[in-house]
């Protein structure tokens, strides 16, 4: 476990075990929850398909493609629970390839009409 206060800010780096330099990673989702079995019932979204939904969230520049390095702050959750749990999805593209998802950004997905 990593311990951290409440409005700190928590610094986190992901990384490719890969040397191939024509590879990019970049961080679609990541999800705070005090379940590590359920990140959907009580969850905090802190970026979801790509758009930021917590307004501490930043990147931060990496000369490597395939580094993706952002912070967040701690939020109103961990004063409510012992502990957090983060998961995190990360895609993996071809470095140059703009029609991959790496380079699409946030993605706001339209709900869908039930009705008929």
């Amino acid at each position: 476990p990593y311990y951290i206060d409440l409005n700190q800010n928590l610094y986190l780096q992901a990384y490719l075990h890969s040397s191939d330099p024509n590879l990019i990673v970049f961080v679609d989702t990541c999800v705070a929850s005090p379940d590590p079995h359920d990140f959907n019932t009580l969850a905090y979204d802190i970026i979801r398909n790509g758009c930021v939904r917590d307004s501490s969230y930043a990147t931060y520049y990496s000369p490597y493609s395939h580094f993706a390095r952002f912070k967040f702050n701690a939020f109103e959750f961990i004063s409510r629970h012992t502990l957090v749990y983060l998961q995190c999805e990360l895609v993996v593209c071809r470095l140059g390839d703009y029609s991959s998802r790496c380079y699409q950004g946030c993605i706001n997905r339209s709900k869908r009409d039930t009705s008929s």
